[in-house]
């Protein structure tokens, strides 16, 4: 990764991070305390040891998920947030702003890793709107969700 700044956060807007500098490896991880702390089928993550990270608004909820490490996550919207180990700190790529640009390098626990995952790629995908049962619903939608940019205040006053 290139020395950047890089911005993030929670899915409600109550954390927002910030990292100066280069950031470590990414990875994804298919441990079982991963797939849980996700909710998801693994976990990606990325370093942030070498860069200076500071959190902008709020300040995650920690869970100290073994005797070594705990997981931050916004305690407002349940967002994972963090993996923090005695060697430092990692974040979910998905809270950052811009994670399409945050590419994992390698896979980790793969003991655990779940036997249909490797086949995702090959199933079918389909936009969005094109299940016809939910279109008018998704047309009228209105995303209470964070903007993927810092912003001064949250929620919007119009919201509150």
């Amino acid at each position: 990764m290139t020395d950047l700044v890089h911005t993030g956060g929670c899915q409600c807007g109550a954390v927002r991070f910030r990292v100066e500098g280069t950031l470590g490896d990414a990875s994804i991880c298919h441990c079982r305390m991963c797939q849980k702390a996700a909710g998801n089928f693994y976990l990606p993550l990325v370093s942030v040891r070498g860069a200076k990270l500071t959190w902008t608004r709020g300040e995650p909820k920690r869970f100290q998920s073994s005797n070594a490490v705990s997981r931050g996550f916004c305690r407002d919207c349940g967002t994972p947030l963090t993996y923090e180990a005695p060697d430092g700190v990692a974040l979910a790529i998905a809270a950052f702003d811009k994670p399409e640009g945050i590419v994992p390098k390698i896979q980790w626990g793969i003991e655990a890793k779940l036997p249909y995952v490797d086949h995702i790629p090959s199933l079918p995908g389909e936009d969005t709107m094109a299940d016809q049962d939910a279109a008018s619903f998704l047309a009228t939608l209105v995303s209470y969700q964070h903007p993927d940019r810092d912003t001064a205040e949250w929620p919007p006053k119009e919201r509150e």
